[in-house]
């Protein structure tokens, strides 16, 4: 027999990042008492775990980061084990890894898909000037989101040393299987909008440069919708990791580049703003319009890659703060200009006739439009694979728990696969016992239907429930807004402020109370002074000794309860405080069931960086994003009902 050896101990972390806290918590003491008992394993799991969480990468530098290779392979050992390192939690880590200009183009790819060509009717919905302000802030809470999830789920202090790989991984720590729920939903329509948007590009594109006009021959281009995709688009997303498409993301971030210098060389801006009374009587008549949060929607969809970018990160080699702050920069700075000057370019050109694909608007028969519409649907089939990644990804968590690869158990063509090292003749006593080491590379994937296997099955689901809306509708502004409006919204703007709120919740509640109790004195109302035993008072005879620093936080209940400014309400504090209250409670119970899982062994690596204490500028900012993304989430919705009950979007 075979013996394959499994860390008892790895168990509990398969699922608990996505269980309720309560159940989590509940299992500390018994899993305490079995992991004292086997010191041994909880040794070897320790060790593995480790190795997990922070892998060498030495062969990576920062100065060659930028001019290395698109792409790197992590080779694994010969003598690492099996469920060493995977077992803690189920999700499949990517196995190759990119270099910061790869996982930036990877990150550009993400953004500059279908949205792109719908900036110009984003700025004739929201008004030119309007929705050029909406542009630019819409860039700048990208980029922060983007740094502020990474950062919390890596270089948090307190989770720094656990495995929060993913955006629902880290929603979970504190607020449970809610906001897990959450994270994934809009996880899903964002990706599954975003891919609706990019086949309808294709349908509008490809046939029309092969001579069928849009808007006709409505079987035949169906026809060449489906052939093309299945060609190239389900291939493409049938890879594993995303740092394979770093040289097909290289590609299309290149046609997006000339395809935005076609609409700026090519948009008939000087006769439509001459046959309009010029530049300032366009600026009067569409500074700022009544569908204001229609263009928003577009927008918010344009330049949502939060639900990509824990799948960047995590293929991003040596991954550190310094070089995830330039992977971010550089590819929202660059997303940002093509989107302002293909957007201002292409609505001067057409103005009040603007349509969701702005292409539509060129002559068919034109060598440069058609020119331009190949360009596009080049972008189009490199960048459907980054949201289908996206998609399998939501719906492999839901179902198999993340286990893309199917671990579960061995195949016979697994076990065909299994590398034998013998240690020794009748080791341990047992003439038919066999120690084995099996390499990552030599496991082959299962747990899919008929020759296909899990990962090749779930593409092939999402691509034709993607496939299906794409052959009915026919406008692509809808789809963008509607997806933006609600899944842009909360994964963009809700999602990240309420997740720095909860992580952070402990030091938030400490602020407040610390405000509160300033306040409170200065008036002469009773306050609720912090508790401090006998252990922490100063040492007698030593005054140069004061009070533990971390001693006595102010609890929720003190908050809540007493005397409190006017401010304390307008500025929607009870509401702030709840939230960090809940997640400050899920968050240790969460670490705790963490910290049993892997035996309570585990430390941090002290090499590794640690974010400062949060400031309150951040926590104004986490107020910002979640009050913008509610705003923008209702009033994208009702503007969208709004705009096709009254047909205002019609050309």
């Amino acid at each position: 027999s075979i013996v394959h050896t499994m860390p008892t101990q790895y168990h509990n972390m398969d699922s608990f990042n996505r269980d309720d806290d309560d159940a989590a918590a509940a299992g500390v003491n018994s899993c305490r008492r079995r992991s004292n008992n086997d010191g041994g394993t909880a040794a070897t799991a320790t060790a593995d775990y480790q190795k997990h969480v922070t892998p060498s990468n030495s062969q990576e530098n920062d100065a060659a980061g930028a001019g290395a290779a698109l792409e790197t392979e992590l080779r694994p050992s010969r003598s690492s084990n099996l469920t060493g390192d995977t077992q803690l939690n189920n999700l499949s880590m990517p196995k190759k890894k990119s270099s910061m200009l790869g996982a930036s183009s990877n990150l550009v790819n993400s953004i500059v898909g279908a949205g792109i060509i719908g900036i110009p009717y984003a700025l004739r919905m929201s008004g030119l000037l309007a929705g050029i302000m909406l542009l630019i802030l819409v860039a700048v809470l990208t980029d922060k989101s983007l740094r502020l999830l990474i950062e919390q789920a890596s270089f948090h202090p307190k989770l720094r040393h656990l495995p929060v790989h993913t955006f629902e991984d880290l929603a979970s720590y504190p607020f449970g299987k809610y906001g897990s729920g959450f994270v994934l939903l809009n996880m899903f329509i964002m990706a599954y909008g975003a891919m609706v948007a990019y086949l309808l590009i294709i349908k509008d594109t490809v046939p029309t440069v092969m001579g069928f006009e849009h808007g006709e021959h409505l079987l035949e281009r169906n026809l060449i919708l489906i052939l093309t995709s299945l060609c190239i688009m389900v291939p493409l997303s049938m890879q594993r990791d995303m740092a394979s498409l770093s040289c097909t993301s290289a590609i299309s971030v290149t046609a997006d580049t000339i395809l935005v210098v076609f609409i700026a060389a090519f948009s008939p801006i000087k006769e439509n703003v001459a046959a309009n009374g010029g530049f300032k009587a366009v600026i009067e008549d569409d500074g700022i319009n009544s569908t204001l949060f229609v263009g928003l929607g577009i927008l918010s969809t344009a330049m949502a890659c939060q639900h990509s970018a824990f799948i960047v990160a995590n293929s991003l080699a040596n991954k550190t703060r310094r070089r995830w702050r330039w992977v971010t920069n550089q590819s929202i700075s660059l997303s940002a200009v093509l989107c302002l000057v293909l957007g201002v370019c292409g609505y001067l050109g057409f103005l009040g006739v603007t349509q969701g694909d702005v292409l539509n608007n060129f002559p068919l028969d034109s060598i440069q439009a058609n020119a331009a519409r190949v360009l596009l649907a080049f972008t189009m089939f490199f960048t459907y694979p980054m949201e289908s990644f996206v998609a399998r990804h939501v719906l492999i968590m839901l179902v198999h728990n993340g286990d893309m690869d199917a671990r579960g158990g061995f195949t016979l063509e697994n076990e065909r696969c299994v590398e034998e090292d013998e240690l020794g003749e009748h080791e341990d006593g047992d003439e038919h016992t066999v120690n084995t080491t099996i390499t990552t590379g030599s496991i082959i994937e299962g747990g899919g239907v008929l020759c296909m296997n899990r990962r090749q099955t779930w593409t092939i689901m999402c691509y034709l429930v993607t496939l299906l809306p794409a052959l009915i509708v026919s406008d692509i502004g809808p789809v963008l807004s509607l997806t933006g409006a609600v899944g842009g919204s909360c994964i963009s703007y809700i999602g990240p402020g309420l997740v720095y709120l909860g992580v952070n919740g402990e030091a938030f509640l400490d602020k407040v109370g610390g405000w509160l109790d300033r306040w409170r004195r200065t008036r002469g109302y009773t306050t609720f002074d912090k508790e401090v035993s006998e252990g922490d008072l100063p040492v007698e005879g030593n005054a140069s000794l004061g009070l533990a620093q971390d001693v006595g936080k102010f609890s929720y209940e003190s908050i809540t309860s007493g005397s409190k400014p006017l401010l304390y309400y307008l500025g929607l504090f009870p509401l702030w405080t709840s939230i960090a209250n809940n997640g400050a409670t899920h968050m240790q119970k969460k670490i705790e069931a963490a910290n049993v899982a892997t035996g309570g062994r585990v430390v941090a690596d002290e090499s590794k960086e640690v974010l400062p204490p949060p400031t309150k500028w951040d926590f104004a900012v986490c107020f910002f994003f979640v009050l913008f993304g509610v705003v923008s989430a209702v009033a994208g919705v009702l503007s969208n009902v709004y705009v096709q009950m009254y047909d205002l979007d019609a050309v």
